[in-house]
């Protein structure tokens, strides 16, 4: 490893720089030179931690392509990154191979077949948030072994073995706690100590430069190195794992372990001026609000307006408001309800949703409901995406929902269980942890999956890979992406300079704009205000960690590693 890493140092272009870059065509906004973060000829991966970036990007450098290197990723997002990373949870994958063919993978968790419709409400019919997010009746059936193993036995090229060794090594070797990661186990370390019930490895005194060692979790990954990913959905693993949380509370049977399944899907895919977009589709809420928010946007002119004025806020506010509400009431898990999707994105449809617009003032959510038709995420996920030396492309956004999932620790194997079942609609009409409404289309029933907001997307160019991207962040993941592709597209940034830049989110209810601690001058919010939006801009908030690559036209790969976290992108 020792070795790679040396290889790296010298083959990959680190640190910022100014470069005149030919863009094919003039900017719109231009703006030179263009700062750009870590630059490479051949491959990249940009992931929460500089650990899970090497491993990855390490697997590609042995001749693996992008989904070994996803397989591997993943799994040393687990062992360094158990705010988000993980075993126990789930996520999605969109990826573009080589010769421009798209796909998705939806390895989402899935509602136990115990579960019903009811089963957060208290004896006055509330919800009774304590139970959708802390412990063992929080826990949603996990997909991540299965989604990794489906993909990487679909397009991987190295072994399971070879892919997992290294991760093996890191979890037994350890890793050092960052400053970032001290303060987030402090903040839940005693939380995580009530749930479990126990003493456990993250429930004891971690300060930055500590070595963290998962011997639990190594054993965990040599049956599944040795045994496939049968070991966790079979036999005495998954017997372990559902006696563990019915003790805590679930009520997870072996029987849904086994019975879980990943799904192929077809992504969403839509056009923005010259820009193809493809993202994920339902039971991700992610392609569908983005797709219409950008539809929304597409009319209006962008030359005139400087990044992050009054009247763009505007723009990008009106439009997240109406998606939004749409989200609610529409969108779920397309196996248990119908989706209008070509509807929802059609263009004459969100003519007519933002034809109230007033530039003048505000449009008040209350007044904002779904449209007549002819005829929920967290801070806690995390994203990474992947280019290849062959011209593949993968982004990926995965998640155990809230920080550290439902707190419960399962000492024996060394991960954290999710808390996905708080994704669900508990009771339609009210919201979730996160803020989101939800209607019937998400009500809770046995085998079905959560909505999300996750949003991994890939941005083609006149037909040529141009961006790779994705973003934790719950429901302000969409707009998040939404505003890296605009950032690039109409203001002419770079990747690392797009994702630096300060952001701001509306999501129909409640109706506020929120905007990051820095970055945004008083009196831009008081112009607002004098329209009648509601803002808020609370000390330390920050929206969403973007980690992204980019294709310039010179044919270098640009990564975008978001600072608000550890992020680090790694290339050769």
């Amino acid at each position: 490893m020792l070795m790679i890493l040396r290889f790296f140092k010298r083959h990959v272009k680190i640190g910022a720089m100014f470069i005149l870059l030919s863009l094919g065509c003039q900017p719109k906004h231009p703006l030179s030179p263009i700062l750009l973060g870590v630059t490479a000829e051949n491959a990249m991966v940009v992931s929460a931690r500089k650990e899970a970036s090497a491993i990855g990007l390490s697997v590609m450098a042995r001749g693996g392509n992008a989904f070994d290197a996803m397989f591997a990723t993943e799994l040393a997002l687990a062992v360094v990154y158990p705010y988000a990373g993980n075993l126990g949870g789930g996520g999605f994958m969109v990826y573009r191979l080589a010769d421009g063919s798209t796909g998705s993978l939806d390895y989402r968790e899935m509602a136990p077949s115990a579960a019903h419709r009811d089963m957060f409400l208290d004896r006055s019919g509330n919800h009774d948030t304590a139970k959708s997010t802390v412990g063992g009746l929080a826990i949603g059936v996990p997909g991540t072994i299965k989604g990794i193993f489906a993909a990487q036995k679909k397009f991987g090229l190295l072994s399971v073995e070879a892919l997992m060794n290294p991760v093996i090594e890191l979890a037994e070797k350890g890793y050092v706690v960052t400053q970032k990661q001290s303060d987030r186990l402090a903040q839940y370390r005693e939380i995580i100590r009530q749930t479990t019930g126990t003493q456990t490895l993250y429930t004891r005194d971690i300060n930055p430069g500590d070595t963290i060692k998962n011997l639990a979790l190594a054993q965990t990954l040599r049956r599944l190195r040795d045994q496939g990913q049968e070991a966790f959905y079979q036999g005495d693993m998954a017997e372990h794992m559902s006696t563990y949380i019915q003790a805590k509370g679930g009520v997870i049977q072996s029987e849904d372990f086994e019975h879980y399944k990943v799904h192929w899907r077809d992504p969403v895919s839509f056009q923005y001026e010259d820009l193809t977009i493809t993202s994920m589709g339902p039971p991700s809420s992610g392609g569908i609000c983005l797709g219409q928010i950008m539809g929304m946007l597409e009319p209006y002119d962008f030359d005139d307006l400087d990044h992050n004025n009054a009247l763009y806020i505007q723009l990008l506010t009106e439009a997240e408001r109406r998606a939004y509400a749409d989200r609610s009431h529409f969108l779920g898990d397309p196996d248990f309800v119908s989706i209008p999707t070509e509807q929802l994105l059609s263009r004459a449809y969100l003519e007519q949703k933002m034809a109230s617009f007033d530039p003048k003032r505000a449009t008040a959510s209350e007044h904002i409901a779904h449209g007549p038709l002819i005829g929920h995420e967290s801070d806690e996920t995390t994203h990474y995406s992947i280019v290849d030396p062959f011209g593949n492309a993968i982004s990926v956004t995965t998640t155990i929902n809230g920080a550290y999932g439902s707190k419960l620790f399962d000492p024996e194997l060394g991960f954290f269980y999710n808390n996905e079942m708080d994704d669900f609609s508990a009771k339609p009409g009210t919201p979730n942890m996160f803020g989101l409404i939800g209607g019937t289309a998400n009500a809770i029933a046995p085998g079905k999956r959560m909505l999300s907001s996750m949003t991994p997307t890939i941005v083609t160019k006149q037909g040529e890979l141009w961006q790779v991207l994705g973003s934790p962040g719950g429901s302000t993941i969409i707009t998040t992406v939404l505003q890296i592709i605009l950032n690039t597209h109409h203001f002419n940034m770079g990747m690392q300079q797009a994702v630096n830049q300060p952001r701001m989110h509306h999501q129909w209810l409640p109706d506020l704009i929120q905007f990051e601690s820095e970055g945004f001058e008083q009196k831009l919010l008081d112009s607002l205000e004098q329209k009648g939006y509601k803002t808020i801009q609370k000390e330390y908030q920050i929206i969403g960690k973007v980690d992204a690559i980019m294709r310039h036209s010179t044919g270098i790969l640009e990564a975008g590693a978001d600072p608000r976290g550890d992020d680090t992108a790694l290339g050769f």
